[in-house]
């Protein structure tokens, strides 16, 4: 039967009004984690503080930081908490990229805080084989941590999920993922190709685990496929996946991408297998000149007093006196936010 239920208020799940500024831009400084670019904003609330956990790029690999912050505008960096190891035989020796923290809630209107397992705290991260930008098929791994200043991580040694026993779509690598709890397991939704060449497809597939480390796959994967001639034609990438209790309807805030400009949508479940995505844009690419001039994606949101606060990675055009990237022609890669009112 069609499901009759009415569509979450899309007034709430939406934030209009962009910051100019970005909150994080890369160093510039060589030898830093981020001296090129910043990415993969992870929102929290610990100890009466706000943290983003996020991802820099150096020209060599990811690793990952903490930023803290007391109004969700003004970020401090703390320092790196997955880094590049010094062990080469190890699978994640390049650098770790910080996908998602457990959190006690999925509830979008619940501020977001961490949750422990067993007396600690744990975090899904994905990583390259090889040195420079997503060089080979990235696996995932898990990482955990006792410190309540969350600067000293643990990592598992082996991946807990790999491309290589997955299906066809994901056979060039996995990408960033969302990891909730629901009916008792464990949920992780994540991305993947289906090749490593350009140019490839992005989609968003589903797993499921009782103890973090064993991963099963949903037999219909993906479950957000690129669709001909949208917006998301080439990438369905990124989850970002709350619960509207209100409406009762799962949102994912994850991004399309049409082979030009990567965007922010929104796709609705109610059960967190069947997926409707949206047909337009919820974080449109900016305009010329704007900080998200070519992509506004890779969304993380917090609902704070009140206020929606989406944050998400920003690009555009690099220009002289950036501290950008030098790839794609040269580009700068921060981490913005846009609100549901103004500030």
């Amino acid at each position: 039967m069609p499901d009759v239920h009415p569509l979450p208020d899309l007034a709430r799940l939406h934030a209009p009004h962009r910051r100019p500024e970005p909150v994080l831009l890369p160093s510039g400084e060589p030898g830093r984690y981020d001296s090129e670019a910043v990415d993969c904003p992870f929102v929290f609330r610990h100890r009466d503080r706000f943290y983003m956990m996020h991802i820099g790029f150096d020209g060599r690999g990811y690793q990952t930081a903490l930023a803290a912050s007391d109004d969700l505008l003004a970020w401090t960096r703390l320092g790196v908490i997955l880094g590049r190891g010094t062990d080469d035989s190890r699978w994640d020796h390049v650098g770790a990229a910080g996908s998602w923290m457990l959190l006690e809630s999925s509830d979008l209107d619940e501020t977001p805080r961490l949750k422990k397992v067993d007396g600690r705290y744990w975090m899904i991260y994905h990583a390259y084989p090889d040195f420079g930008y997503e060089e080979g098929g990235a696996a995932m791994g898990l990482a955990w941590c006792e410190d309540e200043e969350l600067l000293e991580w643990h990592r598992l040694p082996e991946p807990v999920m790999t491309f290589g026993d997955g299906g066809e779509w994901e056979r060039g690598g996995l990408y960033k993922c969302c990891l909730l709890e629901h009916e008792g397991r464990y949920w992780m939704f994540y991305n993947a190709k289906e090749k490593p060449d350009w140019p490839w497809i992005e989609q968003t597939g589903l797993a499921w685990s009782d103890d973090l480390r064993v991963w099963q796959r949903h037999p219909a994967n993906p479950l957000l496929a690129v669709s001909e001639g949208t917006f998301y034609s080439r990438y369905v990438s990124d989850p970002c996946i709350r619960f509207d209790k209100p409406s009762g309807w799962w949102v994912n805030f994850g991004f399309g991408f049409d082979g030009e400009h990567a965007q922010g949508l929104l796709a609705l479940s109610r059960d967190l297998e069947s997926w409707r995505i949206l047909p337009e844009p919820s974080l449109p690419h900016g305009a010329p000149g704007e900080i998200d001039q070519t992509h506004a994606h890779k969304s993380f949101v917090v609902r704070w007093k009140g206020t929606l606060y989406h944050f998400y990675c920003a690009c555009r055009p690099a220009r002289p006196g950036d501290p950008a990237w030098s790839g794609a022609g040269g580009e700068l890669r921060s981490i913005a936010v846009a609100t549901s009112r103004p500030l």
